[in-house]
């Protein structure tokens, strides 16, 4: 993972990069994606991909987003709220697709204010576009600073859940949790290489 802070809403800040089994792929965050999408993909590169290919769009439609697909493959799902969006397009010919995600505000005449965006490479595996999807339909509430959230008028505060020591001490939880499964991850994906036969010490005799 890199990071590259830019402070334009449309500057990627993040940036991970990985290698596939046939090409490398790559995605890319804007600094105001909220952290919870964002950890929920890095958690999932911690974790064994799945037997099954997961689908990506019932997450979204399960949770109310519509579903719109074209004639030429692009799919699209947006939120309720008409903010938050994902999109699967190509650029004809359909060589490759792209996602990409938004967040973006009305501002009248048609136009709207990007609050963040992520870019995301088809050739990801699948499960982690998935948990990328899951993070996004999710309506957990996220812990906040009170009145420290932009656009505060579109979210609803309430002081309740862990606070000050009780935060530290789940984050702390967290940071060790994903270095165990760093670790994990590491030792199975490590080449197993068979032990060295060790010389014999067996005296021998030479007959002449």
């Amino acid at each position: 993972m890199i990071l590259e802070p830019g402070t334009a809403s449309y500057s990627a800040w993040w940036r991970i990069c990985g290698q596939g089994e046939q090409s490398g792929w790559h995605t890319e965050f804007g600094g105001n994606i909220p952290v919870e999408i964002l950890s929920a993909l890095t958690d999932a590169l911690l974790r064994p991909a799945p037997e099954t290919t997961p689908d990506i769009w019932p997450a979204l439609t399960s949770a109310g987003w519509t579903y719109q697909h074209d004639e030429h493959g692009n799919e699209t799902a947006s939120h309720p709220d008409g903010i938050l969006s994902l999109r699967r397009w190509t650029i004809e010919p359909a060589e490759r697709f792209y996602w990409t995600a938004e967040a973006a505000l009305p501002t009248g005449g048609g136009g709207r204010n990007r609050l963040w965006n992520a870019s995301l490479d088809d050739r990801m595996p699948p499960h982690l576009l998935a948990a990328f999807a899951n993070a996004l339909a999710s309506d957990e509430p996220v812990q906040r600073g009170m009145y420290d959230v932009p656009d505060n008028h579109l979210v609803t505060q309430e002081q309740r859940g862990p606070q000050g020591e009780e935060l530290a001490a789940a984050h702390e939880t967290r940071l060790k949790s994903a270095r165990a499964a760093a670790r994990k991850a590491r030792r199975l994906a490590a080449p197993q290489t068979q032990p060295a036969v060790a010389p014999s010490t067996r005296n021998t005799s030479v007959h002449r």
